[in-house]
């Protein structure tokens, strides 16, 4: 008799509630504003209108002084009624940008919601403008519209395009895709050092100088769960995704590191014996820091797609009970792993109908519900505490030495709560 205990599958198999409904995000533009961070020789022209730009401003909290590696080509009345040829228009702002920015190495061409509306061509734009300036500028294009679509996804967008003109390449590398802070991206970077894998290509990449092809030697470690489109684009130039647990919290960097050193032949133990003093501080700034997280209920509504390896590390590493989580688009192959690490239990949503969602927050009332900044101050005001969702993805929250900081984030709310409520006594 077998008498082995069967493999669990977490909530890889839970059903999914789809909803398609009224939906609460912020416009796939803000994600220009961690891009040009993270690629300094680059610069994001948006093609748009002046609220485009007022958001983008708003967003990051630009000086009037200030000259940064984005714009906005505003998009007049006689534009939008076709009144002007407007690819006429972008050759001419593009030679004005490039006539004053010399140092800009690759320009990119954002497509934003009136820009689609009047069906703008801007892939035709950027190929006119790829064969008038490159090899010295690349001109490349995508969109970061918020039609139907979620914040993080301007980013998958860009990296998608970086991919597609990326050429072909046998070489044997590891590609890490997805936008990481600089000091998180050492951190990584150092990490994969110790544990002996050598050719580490990064996506986005901080200089054209450091261009790479992509091909079937090419193994692709992904940090960022929002990025469904480069996913695909990769899997279809060949590359091999690593199918791992996101790099959030001890268990899940550990898992990351594991899948990888698997894929480049390099053993656990050596792995284990690398990474013993980091874990070592990672648990203990976790456990210091979700005190009091324990035995706490949380709703995760649809907001960045970072929920599923969220909800993973709430429930494996902070001790709460999950009672939904919500993504705005479950990619299986993405968030697997950490749908499998999951304890069957919670409800899973995708896609959003606010009303119906609000609902159900109300009905559960739960101890902390992350979600988006103009659900926030509502709930807060019917007396729940909340986290708001883009923090996390502004704030370094991957690998072992952000774990702590991690766990704290959520933490924060509560012991707000807890400070005003002994202060109303």
């Amino acid at each position: 008799m077998n008498t082995a205990a069967p493999i669990s599958t977490g909530c890889t198999q839970t059903p999914l509630l789809r909803e398609r409904g009224q939906h609460e995000v912020f416009c796939g533009l803000t994600s220009i504003i961690w891009l040009h961070r993270m690629m300094p020789d680059s610069f994001f022209l948006v093609v748009g209108s002046r609220t485009c730009a007022h958001l983008l401003q708003s967003a990051a909290g630009v000086m009037i002084f200030a000259e940064p590696r984005f714009g906005t080509a505003i998009l007049e009345e006689t534009d939008l009624a076709g009144m002007a040829d407007a690819q006429q228009e972008i050759d001419r702002e593009v030679d004005r940008l490039l006539s004053r920015r010399a140092d800009i190495r690759r320009l990119f061409l954002v497509g934003s919601c009136p820009s689609e509306v009047i069906k703008l061509d801007l892939a035709k734009a950027a190929e006119r403008l790829n064969a008038r300036y490159a090899p010295k500028i690349r001109v490349l294009n995508f969109t970061g519209s918020g039609i139907e679509t979620t914040f993080t996804q301007g980013e998958d967008s860009c990296l998608a395009a970086m991919v597609a003109a990326m050429p072909n390449s046998d070489a044997a590398q590891l590609v890490v895709a997805g936008g990481l802070p600089d000091v998180v991206q050492d951190q990584m970077l150092d990490l994969l050092s110790k544990i002996g894998v050598s050719n580490v290509r990064l996506l986005p990449n901080r200089s054209s100088d450091q261009e790479f092809g992509i091909g079937p030697n090419t193994q692709v470690a992904f940090v960022q769960p929002f990025l469904g489109e480069t996913h695909d684009i990769l899997v279809r130039r060949g590359a091999q995704p690593i199918r791992a647990p996101f790099p959030l919290g001890e268990q899940g960097t550990t898992a990351w590191l594991h899948a990888v050193a698997v894929r480049f032949g390099i053993s656990a133990d050596h792995v284990d014996a690398v990474t013993h003093s980091a874990r070592l501080r990672a648990q203990k700034a976790i456990a210091q820091a979700s005190e009091p997280l324990r035995g706490k209920r949380v709703f995760l509504m649809p907001d960045s797609q970072l929920e599923v390896p969220l909800a993973r590390f709430l429930s494996r590493e902070c001790g709460m009970e999950l009672v939904e989580v919500g993504t705005p688009y479950l990619h299986r192959d993405l968030v697997g792993q950490d749908l499998a690490e999951i304890q069957n239990g919670p409800t899973l949503s995708e896609g959003q109908d606010v009303e119906k969602q609000l609902d159900r927050v109300r009905a559960a009332q739960p101890d902390l519900t992350v979600c988006g900044l103009g659900l926030a101050n509502p709930l807060e005001a019917e007396g729940l505490a909340t986290k708001w969702a883009i923090e996390l993805v502004f704030s370094p929250i991957h690998f072992y030495e952000q774990a702590g900081d991690l766990a704290g984030l959520f933490a924060r709310p509560l012991r707000r709560r807890s400070l005003l409520g002994v202060a109303a006594e």
